[in-house]
C-alpha cells in the first residue's frame, strides 16, 4: 500500500540546476567560446579593445554573475549527468548523490569565491 503522507524530495532542485546549466551551455557557452577562441586570436576583434572590454565587464557585477554562471552552472549539468549515468548502468554505492552533488557544491563555492575576491 502507497503511504498518504507526502514524501519530501530534493530531485526538482537538482533538475533545475541541471537544466538551467544545460540551458546556459546550449546558448552562452558558444557564444563565450567563439569569441575568446576564435573571433579575438583570429585578429576579428581587435586585441587590445577586446581585453579592455572584456576586463571592464568582468570587473562589473553583472559580468561577475556571467562569469559565475559559465563556471558554476554547467557543472550542476555535468554532476547531474555523471549521477544518472551511473545509476542507468547500476552502479548503487552508498553516498554517490552525495558524491556527485557535494563536489558540484564544492566547487560552486570555490567559483563564488574566486569571481568575488579579483
Amino acid at each position: 500500500m502507497i503511504s498518504s503522507a507526502n514524501k519530501r524530495v530534493d530531485e526538482p532542485v537538482y533538475w533545475a540546476l541541471f537544466g538551467a546549466g544545460g540551458m546556459w551551455s546550449a546558448i552562452f557557452a558558444p557564444a563565450a567560446i567563439l569569441i575568446v577562441c576564435f573571433l579575438i586570436p583570429l585578429g576579428v576583434i581587435d586585441n587590445t579593445a577586446a581585453y579592455a572590454g572584456m576586463k571592464s565587464f568582468c570587473a562589473g557585477f553583472l559580468g561577475r554573475v556571467f562569469t559565475l554562471c559559465m563556471i558554476a552552472l554547467p557543472i550542476w549539468c555535468g554532476m547531474h549527468r555523471i549521477h544518472h549515468c551511473l545509476h542507468d548502468m547500476k552502479v548503487h554505492c552508498l553516498g554517490l548523490k552525495g558524491l556527485c552533488y557535494g563536489l558540484a557544491a564544492i566547487l560552486s563555492v570555490v567559483a563564488v569565491f574566486l569571481v568575488c575576491s579579483f
